[in-house]
């Protein structure tokens, strides 16, 4: 684990940085694929992921990764932080700056970070017996974020988007 608290910024600036670029490649290939690019679309996906494995060795030499018990607490906590300040304040000044599709956005998140921290606190119980979690089928709503186990809703609870929108996972 990396120690010297300049060499430590620096690693934690580079980790922001990588990953920014990990989810900006991966945004541009969706686009792409979208528009027919599939091979241009092939090109960002593969850099994306050379972005990713800049990310998760940096992450490592910070040492961010723990335990799973540890690793499990640390998501819950930053869905509870993003659930309880980040969000509702994003939110609330897009709204007094009348940035509509900020305020979208950021309510998009807070909703579906309410479950995400559920889920997680729900997985730690589980490990406390050192279990797995169930074998159930895992759905995201391509619009907004919404998650649910077993089966997609014929419509988002959150955005209203159609069943046809969720991502199995």
């Amino acid at each position: 684990m990396v120690k010297k608290e300049m060499t430590r910024k620096f690693l934690e600036d580079a980790f922001c940085g990588e990953s920014k670029a990990h989810m900006k490649y991966t945004i541009y290939a969706e686009d792409a694929e979208a528009q027919g690019k599939k091979n241009l679309a092939r090109l960002w996906r593969a850099i994306a992921h050379a972005e990713f494995v800049h990310a998760r060795n940096h992450f490592k030499a910070l040492g961010y990764l723990g335990a799973i018990d540890a690793n499990l607490e640390d998501s819950a906590a930053g869905e509870h932080f993003e659930i309880e300040e980040m969000y509702p304040v994003y939110k609330n000044a897009s709204e007094f700056q009348e940035e509509n599709e900020a305020v979208r956005s950021a309510h998009f998140a807070l909703e579906a970070e309410k479950i995400h921290e559920k889920m997680y606190n729900e997985a730690r119980e589980y490990l406390k017996s050192n279990e797995d979690l169930e074998d159930k089928k895992i759905f995201i709503c391509e619009v907004c974020g919404y998650t649910t186990f077993d089966a997609a809703p014929e419509k988002c609870p959150v955005c209203g988007a159609p069943e046809n929108k969720f991502k199995e996972f």
